[in-house]
């Protein structure tokens, strides 16, 4: 039997978790450079905000219906997130962290009322962390993940699914009939990897519901759409095609981009800021002991402003040896910049993506003139692994950007292209200067 949990709304909780006073009232998230909603409260989706609607649109609702809008905290959303995921993991031998918000566990072997161990670990998260949850049983994770589904619209429309499948189901317990009364009452775009284009066909072909799915000839399916629905079909059946994966595969790909506060039309300024994310994503591959086989860099003008002039170049550009070297992901990436500029444009945003991700320790060899004594050194004679060392760990001490590559420079020279996340709240958990305090 497997569970899956999910913080319902997690920006917005999190931002409720120390500030009561938010709760109640619609409340949105936005992306890094405050352009975005990334996060909605329910109370704002009732007033018709969308996932990922640009800010401008709905800034209205800040005079008319009381809108409250905060910029993204990722280092409280990322702490709380572990905090969570600590306290849930205690309840089952495996887990998988599927995000930030959501984890499975797999239940094989645990005894007790699978339903009460659902209702006492959501207690517990909420008055721990104070995160409300949802919890979802079924007997494969796509079941688990209907489940919780079930689950969270219940609690949140009631008359939408009978009221005791609120906060924690339980679709393992169910019989036939009324699981498939349940599945009657489901839309098919509710279920865990049917996305809206796919919605749409299955509309087109009759079917609907989740029940209409799980009756659909299986042989059919896979013809028209792909392997991966026949097990998405077989698992809302009760057959386990997916296992909880406590060891997730690595990454294949990674990015930094980011919308800039304001528009960059001078190359210099843009090639600091790729510099920037290049540094960031080299970082991150480091990290994961990975090593980049190319890099993906593009800048683009923002669609919104329909009085620009648009260009939205990119380009991929192979690396000679894989590597996750600073100097080496900066440099390809500023060529790349430096051969898309065009003048003329207000560039609006730009990222850098390391692609084809391997282990740093099993890559292709070659002859390298500049190798010595078995070492890899870089064409300076510089170890380039003891140098990334020493960069990383001046970073983790003094802080991030603390050293970097000349091109990038301190963003604190151009805040504007850093996100100006002007509606921050204080990162209550990981910096001392920002600990909440009480007042007697």
């Amino acid at each position: 039997m497997f569970a899956l949990v999910d913080v319902n709304n997690m920006y917005v909780s999190c931002e409720r978790v120390f500030r009561p006073s938010l709760i109640g009232r619609p409340v949105v998230v936005l992306s890094n450079n405050d352009g975005a909603c990334i996060a909605r409260s329910n109370e704002a989706k009732d007033l018709g905000v969308k996932m990922a609607q640009p800010w401008f649109q709905v800034r209205h609702l800040e005079r008319e219906a009381g809108l409250i809008a905060l910029s993204a905290n990722f280092e409280l959303y990322g702490d709380m997130s572990s905090r969570m995921m600590s306290l849930v993991g205690e309840y089952a031998p495996r887990q998988e962290v599927y995000s930030i918000d959501e984890s499975f566990l797999d239940f094989a072997g645990v005894p007790g009322d699978l339903l009460a161990i659902g209702r006492e670990m959501r207690s517990k998260v909420l008055r721990w962390t104070g995160l409300p949850t949802s919890v979802g049983f079924g007997p494969t994770k796509t079941l688990a993940k209907l489940a919780n589904h079930i689950a969270k619209t219940a609690e949140r429309k009631p008359g939408s699914y009978d009221a005791r499948f609120a906060q924690v189901c339980h679709l393992g317990q169910l019989g036939v009939d009324e699981l498939r009364a349940v599945f009657q009452a489901t839309g098919v775009g509710n279920v865990w990897g049917v996305g809206r284009r796919m919605t749409a066909r299955l509309n087109e072909g009759g079917i609907h519901t989740v029940l209409d799915l799980v009756d659909a000839d299986v042989a059919t399916l896979r013809k028209q759409f792909s392997v991966v629905l026949e097990k998405t079909v077989l698992e809302l059946r009760g057959t386990v095609c997916m296992d909880v994966d406590h060891e997730p595969a690595p990454q294949q790909q990674m990015m930094c981009s980011r919308s800039f506060g304001a528009a960059v039309t001078e190359l210099p300024e843009l090639v600091e800021v790729v510099s920037q994310f290049a540094s960031r994503v080299a970082e991150k591959a480091r990290q994961q002991q990975a090593a980049a086989g190319a890099v993906h860099v593009f800048i683009t003008t923002s669609p919104f402003r329909q009085n620009d002039r648009q260009h939205s170049p990119s380009t991929t550009v192979p690396l000679v040896r894989p590597s996750a070297d600073t100097r080496v992901i900066v440099a390809t990436a500023v060529r790349a910049v430096q051969a898309m500029y065009r003048p003329g444009f207000n560039y609006a945003k730009a990222g850098v993506m390391l692609v084809d991700l391997g282990p740093q320790r099993q890559q292709q060899g070659e002859l390298d003139l500049f190798q010595q004594d078995g070492h890899d050194t870089s064409p300076h004679g510089v170890e380039s692994p003891r140098l990334m060392d020493a960069l990383d760990a001046l970073n983790r001490r003094f802080g991030k950007g603390a050293v970097s590559v000349a091109s990038a420079q301190h963003h604190q020279r151009h805040q504007q292209h850093a996100g100006r996340q002007l509606r921050r709240s204080p990162r209550y958990t990981t910096r001392l200067e920002d600990i909440a305090t009480a007042r007697a």
